[in-house]
This record gives C-alpha cells, structure tokens and sequence, in this order.
C-alpha cells in the first residue's frame, strides 16, 4: 500500500507539469463542443448512461483524454474520427467549457448495505484488498484534483463507472499513468465496482 501511495504522490506531481504549459478558452471550446451534444448533451449532462457526463470535469483530465484518444493512446470505437483533427488547443478549448458547466446532481440508489460498501471505498478503501480511498486521489467531494488531471466523478453515470473500472481491469483501457487505476481495478469485486459507482453517483 506504502508503495502505491508512494506512486500516486510522484504521478500527481509528473501530470500536473505535463498539463501546465496550454490554457483552454471556453468561449471558443463552445463552438467546437457542439458536435459533443449528440453523445454527452448540450451542456455536457449525457442522457445515455453509457456515456459520460462531461460538465464540471477537471479540464486539465478532459484535455488529456482528448488528447490520448486522438492519438490512438485510448481507445473509443464511439469517438471514431471525432477528434483526429483537434490540435492540443482545440482539446484544451473544449476541455475548458465543459470544465464551466454545472456539474450533474445525481441520487444514489438508497440501498443501505450498496451504500455503505461505496462510502468505505471511497473514504477510507479497503487495506486488506490493497486498494487506497478513491478520495485520495478524486477528492472527498469528488471533484477531483486538476494540477495532477485526476477526473471529477461526483454525478457519474454509475454504468459508465463501471464499465471504466472494468475496462481498466481487463487492461483494455491504459491509459492510466503508472497504471495506478488498472492496479486498483484488479482487486475490485464486480460489486465493489458497482457499490463505488453508486457512491458517486450521489456525491457532491
């Protein structure tokens, strides 16, 4: 556990650097987010669980996403030739207006015992499986930590989480630097996942 924190600290600090030398502007991101609407909504709320929601995300984790997917570093067969032709200041442009928008307010399912299990992970994560707090790193209000482009998850899709979790389980997505997140998706249960997607569905 010591080591992987170890490792969170130093990615925190090689990201933050990587992503501090371009700044978005949100006005012209405007104009060139409006091919998004169709998957992620006008304002960045998607009304498809498969899909994330984009508002209020940390525009520094948008940009790289951007970004990777361009470069073919992460692959979405549903962003297929959506962004082949963004320059670096076209991500940041659109990252920076979807980083203004509000973020999604959503209602996790009340259940108490799902509702427990995500609070744990999230807050305090689980020693004996080696998987540190998901607040660590994505913050206690989930909101994440833009100088180290960790993602905002509070209002997630809980389908989407899950499937991300999974995707980084399976080492289908890799994107992750220093594979942190494959690491911790590999010690999670189906219903860890599942009770973590619910959590944040309802954080903020």
């Amino acid at each position: 556990m010591r080591k992987l924190l170890a490792s969170l600290a130093l990615t925190m600090g090689a990201v933050g650097v990587a992503h501090a030398d371009l700044q978005g502007d949100p006005a012209a991101g405007r104009e060139k987010a409006q091919t998004c609407a169709a998957c992620h909504g006008q304002e960045g709320i998607s009304i498809s669980p498969a899909f994330p929601n984009l508002a209020g995300q940390q525009a520094s984790y948008l940009a790289k996403q951007i970004m990777d997917i361009r470069d073919g570093n992460r692959l979405v067969p549903q962003m297929a030739g959506q962004v082949d032709n963004f320059s670096d200041q076209d991500a940041w442009d659109v990252a920076a207006f979807f980083a203004q928008q509000d973020a999604n307010l959503g209602q996790a399912d009340p259940d108490a015992e799902l509702v427990a299990r995500g609070q744990e992970l999230y807050r305090a994560g689980d020693m004996a499986k080696g998987i540190p707090a998901c607040a660590a790193c994505h913050s206690p209000t989930g909101v994440g930590i833009g100088s180290a482009a960790y993602p905002a998850l509070s209002g997630q899709h809980p389908d989407y989480v899950v499937a991300t979790l999974q995707a980084f389980a399976d080492s289908e997505r890799a994107n992750d630097p220093n594979a942190i997140m494959r690491d911790i998706a590999t010690k999670m249960s189906d219903r860890d996942m599942e009770a973590v997607a619910n959590y944040v569905l309802g954080l903020h």
